[in-house]
């Protein structure tokens, strides 16, 4: 904030003089260079491309082992500032070990690959993934602080999942279609939506609660992503898939993961901020272990995710998040309008079928933005 402006108020009688003066002097002692730490940080990128650049030339002449044992090195040496000097760097800049971490984390994914390289060996994605889960999800866990390290580390179970769930199957190709193989693989890729039940609990327990924060929208996310898409998958019939992802057994393990985080998170994290999320999770599950029943009909499939972000909007109004509110709105609005054109297709091959569709868009997007503004909350909580 400028002095001018600060200035202007006082001019204007919004503040008066010993109020002026806090908040000058609150501004003199929190103020930041901002062009020196530009420059700084210019000399910096310049310095890290230079090294970049004069490392790549000569990749290929520097021996393997040495790469391998400077990557260790460097790796050995974050964690070890890490470890004795986390509680200094936290007190003069909590975004300084929220660096450190997720360098680290990075470096220690990019080990894996690069130890391939040197020795020219393979394996499918997920089992480095998974080592490095093993190896560096603690790290992330115990020191991560904001949302870089949530999203790493949300990021790294999601891929994981996925790719040991798509490995098994044969990327794509049905390996095994029993019952029992589909349970297991729905409840793999269903897993990072855990994440939430420590998060939430932590959250309010733990000096880093943006991190657990973070996390637990991450997992929430994850569950309504995972539920949107499904309904997409039966709108196009894709529950007749031969993929063993695609079978109903699997949406009914997947649904019962997510159906019971969402209920263990809403004893976990009382209030109604709690209670709301726990619910969101809970109906992307229910909704989840029924949507293959609606495979290839349309307007069930439609509905069912228009009832799902319903149900989003209704906790958001519950819990004040004007921001989820919003978005669940418009995404509803979107919906009716892919419906509409999954209806009427024939209509939009000619010009009045297209003049229909433009004139139903520009209403739906008119009664969605009345509906926002009209009950969109207040405010939104700050501790969503």
């Amino acid at each position: 904030m400028s002095a001018r402006k600060i200035a202007q108020w006082h001019d204007a009688g919004l503040i008066d003089a010993a109020t002026r003066d806090r908040l000058l002097a609150w501004e003199a002692d929190h103020a930041r260079p901002l062009l020196l730490w530009a420059v700084w940080g210019i000399g910096a990128l310049a310095i890290g491309l230079g090294l970049v650049s004069v490392i790549a030339a000569n990749w290929e002449d520097i021996p393997g082992q040495l790469r391998l044992a400077v990557h260790l090195v460097l790796i050995a040496a974050l964690l070890a500032v890490l470890l004795w000097r986390e509680a200094r760097l936290a007190e003069a800049s909590p975004w300084a070990i929220e660096a450190l971490v997720f360098v680290t984390a990075a470096l220690g994914l990019t080990f894996f690959g690069h130890l391939g390289q040197v020795y020219q060996t393979a394996s499918p994605l997920w089992q480095p993934l998974g080592l490095w889960l093993a190896l560096f999800a603690p790290l992330l866990l115990l020191l991560g602080r904001s949302w870089p390290s949530a999203a790493a580390l949300m990021g790294g179970a999601v891929w994981c999942a996925w790719d040991y769930a798509t490995a098994m199957t044969g990327y794509g190709a049905a390996r095994d279609p029993g019952v029992w193989w589909q349970l297991w693989l729905g409840m793999a890729v269903t897993l990072p939506t855990a994440l939430a039940l420590p998060a939430g609990w932590l959250r309010a327990r733990s000096q880093r609660s943006d991190f657990w924060r973070r996390l637990e929208q991450l997992a929430l996310a994850y569950a309504v992503v995972l539920a949107s898409f499904a309904c997409a998958v039966a709108s196009a019939g894709g529950f007749d898939a031969e993929s063993v992802l695609a079978g109903g057994a699997a949406a009914l393990a997947s649904g019962g993961v997510a159906m019971l985080t969402g209920l263990a998170l809403v004893a976990a994290r009382p209030g109604v901020s709690g209670r709301m999320a726990g619910a969101i999770i809970a109906g992307a599950g229910l909704v989840l272990m029924i949507v293959w029943v609606a495979d290839d009909l349309t307007v069930p499939a439609a509905l069912l995710s228009m009832a799902l972000w319903a149900g989003i909007a209704a906790a958001a109004l519950m819990a004040q998040w004007r921001g989820v509110f919003q978005l669940a709105v418009g995404v509803i609005a979107l919906r009716l309008i892919i419906l509409s054109f999954e209806l009427a297709g024939d209509l939009l091959t000619s010009g009045f079928g297209l003049i229909l569709s433009g004139l139903m868009i520009l209403g739906v997007a008119w009664v969605a933005v009345r509906v926002s503004k009209r009950f969109a909350p207040s405010g939104e909580e700050t501790a969503a």
